[in-house]
C-alpha cells in the first residue's frame, strides 16, 4: 500500500515556499530601485528578506534571473501565473461596449502597469547591456506590447467602433509605441509626468491618432 500524503502538510509547505518567494521579491525590488542593478547583490537581498543566502541562490540562481522575476511580478501586479492578456483589465478593454470605454480601460491598465513597474524598467535598462537574460526579456516585452496594442486596435476596427476606412497598420504601429516602457520612462524624465498625467496623455493621444488615421486625404490642390 502506498503511503498517503497529508494534503494539509503539502498546502502548508507550498504556502511557506510562496511566502518566502514574496519576501525575496519584495526585498529585491526595494534594493534594485534604491541602489541600482550593479550595486545590488544576492547576499544583500537575502539579508533584507531575512532568509538564508543559499535560499536566494537555489530559488533564483542569478541576479539577472531574480530581476527578471521582480519585473514580471510588477508588470502583472502579483505572483499568480496569469499572463497580462488574460488579466481582467485587458479583457475588459478588449470587450467594453464603446470605443470610449475601451480606451479608458486600456489607458487605466497601462498607466497602472507603469506606476507599478516603471522604476524597475529603469533598472532593467541598466542591466540590458551586460545581462543577456534581461536583454532577451526586454525584447520579448517590447514584442508583447506591440502585439497587445495591435490586438486592441484591430478589435476596435473589427467591431466597427472606429471608422472602417482607418489606416489600421499605421494606427497600430504608432499607438503601440506610446505604450512601450521606454516611452513612459522618456516622458517621465523629460516632461515630469506622473502616472495619472501619463494616463490622460495616453487617452488623449490615442483618440487623436484614431482621428488622424481616419482622415480621408483628398487630391492635391491644382496649381
Amino acid at each position: 500500500m502506498s503511503e498517503s500524503v497529508n494534503p494539509s502538510s503539502t498546502d502548508l509547505r507550498a504556502a511557506r515556499v510562496a511566502e518566502t518567494e514574496e519576501r525575496i521579491v519584495a526585498a529585491a525590488r526595494e534594493l534594485f530601485v534604491r541602489d541600482g542593478y550593479a550595486a545590488t547583490t544576492l547576499t544583500a537581498v537575502a539579508e533584507a528578506a531575512r532568509v538564508g543566502h543559499r535560499t536566494v541562490y537555489v530559488r533564483f540562481g542569478t541576479k539577472a534571473d531574480l530581476l527578471k522575476r521582480v519585473v514580471d511580478v510588477a508588470i502583472v501586479g502579483d505572483s499568480q501565473l496569469i499572463d497580462l492578456h488574460s488579466r481582467d483589465w485587458y479583457q475588459q478593454a478588449l470587450n467594453a461596449p464603446t470605443a470610449a470605454e475601451r480606451l479608458d480601460r486600456l489607458a487605466d491598465g497601462v498607466a497602472a502597469l507603469m506606476a507599478r513597474a516603471g522604476d524597475l524598467f529603469a533598472v532593467a535598462q541598466q542591466a540590458e547591456a551586460v545581462e543577456p537574460v534581461i536583454a532577451e526579456a526586454a525584447r520579448a516585452g517590447r514584442a508583447a506590447t506591440r502585439d497587445s496594442q495591435r490586438a486592441f486596435f484591430t478589435k476596435l476596427h473589427t467591431d466597427r467602433l472606429i471608422p472602417v476606412t482607418v489606416d489600421l497598420d499605421w494606427l497600430c504601429d504608432t499607438a503601440g509605441v506610446l505604450a512601450h516602457a521606454q516611452t513612459y520612462l522618456l516622458i517621465r524624465e523629460t516632461l515630469r509626468r506622473e502616472p495619472d498625467q501619463y494616463r490622460s496623455w495616453l487617452r488623449t493621444t490615442w483618440n487623436r491618432l484614431i482621428a488622424a488615421a481616419s482622415a480621408v486625404t483628398g487630391p492635391p490642390p491644382e496649381d
